[in-house]
């Protein structure tokens, strides 16, 4: 666990605890629309930059991320491909790495990460997906309004 963050714990009945210190999130369809960040998503990354350390890996298709995240506490990187990101998780402790995205590309990412969401929102989400996160929401503030409310994360996957 990183030292500089508080993390997230989450207490699942019957499994081991979900220790979270890192969130890897898409942009492009997943924060953002058209490369415009989803209304009432900049409090919410606030909040958790003070609980997880938080990067953005992103294609971005739109050009627009760096303009639309700037001043949230988060690192950006740009990617081109899915590969590219599961190689990224794969330089983290991926046991306590949440990852959020809506894409094809976000396939291996959200399978590996000790909790993978996928979100459907306006730009919709990428069939494979589904299948390989651990929760789907039905859009980004849903996703990030689970890590801040840890109990409902519980409520979801207990058994």
């Amino acid at each position: 666990m990183d030292s500089e963050y508080e993390g997230i714990r989450v207490e699942i009945p019957g499994r081991e605890p979900l220790v979270l210190s890192q969130l890897l999130l898409d942009f492009t369809g997943t924060l953002s629309c058209d490369g415009v960040l989803t209304p009432g998503l900049s409090q919410r990354l606030k909040a958790l930059g003070q609980k997880l350390r938080i990067t953005v890996l992103t294609a971005d298709t739109f050009g627009t991320a760096a303009g639309q995240l700037e001043g949230l506490p988060l690192q950006l990187h740009l990617i081109e491909t899915g590969y590219d990101k599961a190689v990224f998780l794969s330089g983290l402790n991926s046991s306590e790495t949440a990852a959020v995205g809506n894409g094809r590309n976000d396939v291996e990412m959200v399978r590996e990460a000790a909790l993978g969401i996928a979100v459907i929102g306006p730009e919709a989400c990428a069939a494979e997906l589904i299948s390989a996160a651990k929760i789907v929401c039905h859009d980004a503030v849903a996703a990030l309004d689970l890590l801040l409310n840890p109990l409902r994360i519980k409520a979801t996957l207990r058994d």
